[in-house]
């Protein structure tokens, strides 16, 4: 369970009332620990994991309402929209309200962090 899993002091995912808030996820395969070099990838691979923390919890990707992208690439942002919209428009035409921060490092040395808030 993604859940179970331990990266830092801080919970994966916390209910709130109607709420699901989902810490930011780096892309790291949850079997192998390999890291994606493509930053399509490494987008998709969080939004699966992410998928994973909601599925764990009885919710839906089509909850979510808002997302966060944290990215040191944003001159990658049209290879991030595409696998975001790809990986959105595979479960709902409906897209989260977003916002994109483009930072100088991330954990790991990932280009890219998702956050989000869910609710049921």
């Amino acid at each position: 369970m993604l859940t179970k899993k331990i990266f830092g002091p801080y919970s994966p995912i916390l209910k709130i009332n109607n709420l699901f808030f989902i810490s930011g996820q780096i892309p790291i395969n949850l079997t192998t620990g390999v890291i994606p070099k493509n930053i399509s990838e490494q987008t998709t691979l969080i939004l699966k994991n992410m998928n994973i923390l909601l599925q764990e919890n009885k919710i839906s990707i089509k909850n979510i309402i808002k997302t966060t992208i944290f990215t040191t690439k944003m001159d990658k942002l049209k290879e991030i929209n595409l696998s975001y919209q790809k990986f959105f428009d595979k479960y709902t035409k409906k897209y989260p309200a977003r916002s994109c921060v483009g930072v100088s490092e991330l954990p790991k040395k990932v280009s890219i962090e998702i956050e989000a808030i869910a609710s049921i």
